[in-house]
């Protein structure tokens, strides 16, 4: 990222009742279902949501069953399409499976524990916030949490399940000044429009901003050149579904690092880890917040690669643009020595073999702190730190 001068950046983030983000809560709540009873299962599901119709498909091996129809509803009345208001629920909604097996040309490398395809995956880590995450991103996905435990609450009872956020941030010389500026598109009922019927009241504008936006922000992040854009276009009555189509895998860069970080290009819901498109992004994430959590650098970016059905990585690449204090060279050694890079070393270390993947389909795979997300843990910095020849002062263990 640029370092000099004064410059921004923006992130957004979606809610979990975007489109795109409910087809990622089905695909990994079938994971899920299917990891209950057969953790060793092979599952590649994709969603297609539209008006009055979901689609589920894609190659899964297992020895359980999944009641896909009734699995689908479920995920939708617990995002919150149960409501006619907003014209996509999940009493009325079409439902079509169309899953088959996984290919044995596939599985054949991916039984001896080779990698499930090619392709090369990225972690990320930096001092910017206590998540070691870029600002940006993690704004945005605070405000879209937000927003979406306002609406649960029924705190303002007029908010609907689709919703998105923007933050734009300034920067002088690499250092985080001030929000400059805040986007925050949220799906509502007709009840706060105004008389024209074209767009929202000025005073749910300013309650919007004032239960969602500035307790998320704070004080010392807006100052009064801080813009707001709530509903920019007016209003936002159809939503979700009935409104814009979703596919599963379309938020690579909302479920990453907002942009701020290169992406290996493979998305994550719906896999089975197996699959380094996901494990082995976890596993890169998991290497960089235990290099900055331990003091080798303020920032780094790991690079994994793997080729289809071959265990060990062909390519392990860092980059501590600069901030390192050993040697790169020093802290790839470390990174070898201390972490498990082949898919079933990650797995391993990881737990990945559990069911906890739909808590990670909404909100952003990184940066988080509930239980299930072992990639965010900090367990391997201090001893990485004292390796290094750096002292034994206790590495900065964040989420540990």
């Amino acid at each position: 990222m640029q370092r000099h001068g004064r410059y921004y950046f923006t992130s957004e983030s979606v809610t979990e009742g975007h489109p795109d983000k409910v087809c990622d809560q089905i695909s990994d709540a079938v994971l899920d279902t299917i990891f209950k009873e057969d953790p060793m299962a092979r599952v590649a599901c994709e969603t297609f949501c539209t008006k009055g119709l979901v689609i589920v498909g894609g190659e899964i091996t297992t020895d359980t069953y999944v009641e896909v129809d009734n699995l689908v509803r479920e995920v939708l009345t617990d995002i919150g399409y149960d409501d006619l208001r907003f014209g996509f629920t999940a009493q009325t909604v079409g439902v079509l499976n169309g899953i088959g097996r996984q290919s044995p040309d596939i599985a054949q490398g991916v039984d001896t524990g080779g990698a499930g395809d090619q392709g090369m995956m990225v972690g990320y880590a930096n001092r910017e916030t206590p998540e070691l995450m870029p600002l940006p991103i993690m704004l945005a996905h605070k405000l879209v949490r937000r927003l979406s435990e306002t609406r649960r609450a029924k705190t303002l009872p007029y908010l609907g399940p689709d919703g998105k956020s923007q933050v734009t941030v300034e920067y002088l010389d690499g250092r985080p000044l001030r929000v400059d500026s805040v986007v925050l598109s949220t799906q509502h009922d007709e009840s706060i429009l105004d008389k024209s019927g074209k767009k929202i009241t000025e005073k749910s504008r300013k309650e919007i901003i004032e239960t969602i936006v500035r307790p998320v922000l704070g004080k010392r992040l807006i100052d009064d050149k801080t813009r707001f854009f709530i509903n920019p276009t007016g209003k936002f009555v159809v939503g979700g579904p009935v409104s814009d189509t979703g596919v599963t895998g379309r938020k690579i860069i909302v479920d990453t690092y907002g942009g701020w970080a290169p992406h290996g290009g493979g998305a994550f819901s719906g896999k089975d880890p197996t699959k380094v498109d996901r494990s082995a992004c976890y596993m890169a994430r998991y290497v960089a917040k235990n290099v900055v959590a331990a003091g080798l650098a303020e920032e780094c970016t790991v690079q994994l690669a793997y080729a289809i059905g071959v265990a060990e990585p062909v390519g392990l690449y860092i980059n501590t643009h600069g901030t390192a204090a050993v040697e790169e060279r020093r802290i790839e050694a470390l990174i070898r020595k201390h972490f498990q890079l082949t898919p079933r070393g990650i797995i391993s270390t990881l737990k990945l073999r559990r069911p906890i993947y739909r808590q990670t389909a909404a909100f952003g795979h990184f940066g988080r702190t509930e239980p299930g997300f072992e990639w965010e843990r900090t367990d391997k910095a201090q001893a990485m730190r004292e390796e290094a020849g750096l002292g034994s002062r206790k590495a900065r263990a964040v989420a540990a």
